[in-house]
């Protein structure tokens, strides 16, 4: 799964690893996109479900983190790092099979 703004993709090299690691069953989400949710969502949003770990999971994994990376910058094991992305997915209402890898 992923989305990307047309007009901030310039750097080509970014938007084929984009397109990779949706591929391969990862996530690829513009930080801009991320960014607007997080900050401008008003209280009922899917996005006010999330917990503090969960949105900077979220915002982490907008940034192309894979889940091995996201294990070491958040310093957690990879159960954990996969119920969050759970989580996330479940609370804004997105399909399951979506991981990072």
């Amino acid at each position: 799964m992923g989305y990307l703004l047309k007009d901030r993709v310039s750097d080509s090299a970014a938007f084929l690893d984009a397109i990779e690691r949706v591929g391969n069953g990862g996530t690829a989400f513009d930080q801009e996109v991320v960014r607007q949710l997080l900050l401008a969502g008003p209280a009922d949003s899917p996005i006010s479900r999330l917990t503090d770990r969960e949105r900077e999971v979220l915002t982490l994994m907008a940034q192309g983190h894979t889940n091995a990376s996201l294990r070491q910058e958040l310093y957690v094991t990879q159960s954990a790092v996969e119920k969050h992305i759970t989580s996330i997915f479940t609370k804004l209402d997105l399909p399951q099979g979506a991981t990072c890898n």
